[in-house]
């Protein structure tokens, strides 16, 4: 007993290794403990992602391959053109198939709904198919394809049985290709649409072209203002704060409800600048694509500013003065000492702004004009007038995907100018 606390007092090697692996036994206890509770804390927050955020947004997206209801419509017909190969000529056995489906739709409103979204896939679908149903025989005739010719000549032609092959399985990429203004021929091989029928990619462009006009003009008016908060009292910085982050305070629908009222013909801003003689007659400052970028920027701009303001309160003033005793004039110290550094706030303002306003559906509905409407207002007419949600979820899946690829250039792009500089 002597011998082992005296060991022990004299610090024996086998009692300080035991020691030691006790312990790095305890801290990585302690650790994995930590990590459970981290993990049960996080659990409330990684539900609510899953369930409210990512599996909406994967559901969403398959409903642009499933093609549910035109296969249920169509199966006999989906069956007898499997075997077709030669586009010049069709089985006599699609047409009576096609006739039997037709006469199985239930009502006249489902009927609608899938005319129109065959006529997504083909101009002008939807007559066909509308005319064919009300037109056909009660009785069996001798021959179905005769009998469908002669309701309507477009039954010879191939494209049409073309959408009805590849275009009535249970899954399908008829949408997204119509998303990108795409289609398959006869022959299975995908082409472009016709110029005076593709839709979707000048409707993209142009919302990319609106959202990035946006970007700038709140980059234009939201590097002064954040600059100017920068460099005020604490009192008039926070009186300039509040009129910046006033939008946020207000309903969308109203302040885009107010530019109506100020831009219209008769309203404030025209009869001030009549007032003033600089004009003789009313502007158009509405229902166009002025009115669009301005509202948008409008509600856009404390985006802009506030990332801005956050990037440049944290620049010291000394780097300026130190700048000037080098003898550097205000010009060359601002672009090269001050402008480098604010180069994260601007581009998170870009990106803030770009990626609301390609989302924007109201502001340009009610001040913009035909030739201003962007893609979520195709997305919504799919979903609430048209009730095609394949191709309304083709359409958000072309602008995810666009955008995620833009974000990365801009990324790498942003990268590169803190490389270079």
């Amino acid at each position: 007993m002597q011998s082992e606390i005296t060991s022990a007092a004299t610090g024996s090697p086998t009692l300080a290794l035991r020691s030691a692996e006790e312990v790095r036994r305890s801290v990585r206890r302690s650790r994995r403990l930590s990590t459970l509770r981290n993990s049960v804390m996080l659990l409330p927050l990684m539900a609510l992602l899953i369930f409210a955020f990512t599996v909406p947004i994967l559901l969403f997206m398959y409903r642009s391959i499933d093609n549910g209801l035109l296969h249920r419509t169509f199966p006999q017909t989906n069956a007898a053109l499997q075997a077709w190969t030669s586009p010049a000529v069709i089985p006599d056995a699609a047409y009576a198939a096609l006739a039997a489906d037709l006469k199985a739709i239930p009502g006249s409103n489902e009927l609608a709904i899938i005319a129109r979204n065959l006529n997504n896939f083909e101009e002008g679908f939807r007559s066909l198919l509308m005319k064919t149903t009300n037109r056909l025989p009660k009785t069996e005739p001798p021959s179905w394809k005769e009998t469908l010719v002669e309701i309507d000549k477009r039954w010879l032609d191939p494209d049409r049985w073309a959408v009805l092959k590849f275009q009535t399985g249970a899954l399908t990429a008829g949408f997204v290709l119509a998303a990108g203004d795409l289609k398959q021929d006869s022959n299975g091989e995908i082409v472009r649409q016709p110029p005076e029928q593709r839709l979707y990619i000048p409707l993209l462009l142009r919302t990319f072209e609106i959202s990035l006009t946006v970007a700038v003009i709140c980059l234009l008016l939201g590097y002064p203002t954040a600059y100017v908060l920068t460099r005020l009292s604490p009192f008039m910085a926070g009186l300039l704060m509040i009129a910046v982050l006033l939008p946020f305070w207000t309903s969308l629908l109203v302040r885009t409800t107010s530019w109506i009222i100020i831009l219209q013909g008769n309203g404030p801003l025209n009869g001030l600048l009549q007032l003033a003689g600089i004009i003789q007659q009313p502007l158009e400052l509405i229902f166009n694509r002025f009115g669009t970028l301005l509202a948008m920027s409008h509600v856009l701009l404390p985006y802009m500013i506030l990332p801005l303001y956050s990037v440049m309160k944290s620049i010291p003033e000394s780097h300026m003065r130190a700048a000037h005793s080098l003898g550097a004039n205000q010009r060359i110290a601002f672009l090269r000492v001050y402008l480098p550094q604010t180069m994260p706030g601007i581009g998170a303002g870009l990106m803030f702004v770009f990626i609301l306003a390609l989302g924007y559906y109201i502001t340009p509905a009610l001040v913009g004009g035909p030739r201003d409407q962007m893609i979520s207002y195709m997305i919504t007419y799919h979903v609430n007038e048209v009730v095609n949600w394949g191709m309304a979820s083709a359409l958000g899946l072309m602008l995810l995907a666009t955008t995620i690829i833009l974000l990365v250039i801009f990324s790498r792009l942003v990268k590169l100018s803190h490389f270079m500089r």
